[in-house]
């Protein structure tokens, strides 16, 4: 590394917190760069602010369901449904009923919540999906 380059980072390093804000705001408006926009170029270099920036969306793939309400006019309905579900047995099933909200099924795939959520629905119950 040159001379040039050591003395300004021994410079860098004795600024202040504000300073060295200050001083991001000055290189930004300078050489009208954004440093708030992180880009992975392979390198530390600011990109310009009329770079476009693209974000990955992560696409959730595993979901829980929830019973969230259960009538009581409709509770041997959903309780039928909550025993075929999660394979549990009656005592089991029932007490979910009778506590809700409760979690059904952790860690399912998007399908399987929808047809588990139809199939609650349709019985009487409200449920959530997480």
């Amino acid at each position: 590394m040159s001379e040039k380059l050591n003395i300004i980072i021994e410079q860098l390093k004795s600024l202040t917190l504000l300073e060295a804000a200050e001083l991001v705001k000055e290189i930004e408006t300078v050489f009208g760069v954004d440093t708030s926009v992180s880009v992975n170029t392979g390198s530390n270099i600011a990109l310009p602010t009329s770079a476009p920036v693209v974000e990955a969306v992560e696409e959730k793939t595993a979901f829980d369901i929830i019973l969230n309400e259960v009538p009581a006019d409709k509770k041997i309905a959903i309780l039928k449904v909550v025993r075929t579900v999660t394979g549990l047995g009656l005592k089991e099933s029932k007490d979910i009923v009778d506590n809700v909200p409760k979690v059904l099924k952790e860690g399912v795939t998007k399908e399987e919540s929808e047809k588990v959520k139809k199939e609650l629905e349709a019985a009487g119950g409200t449920v959530i999906i997480k």
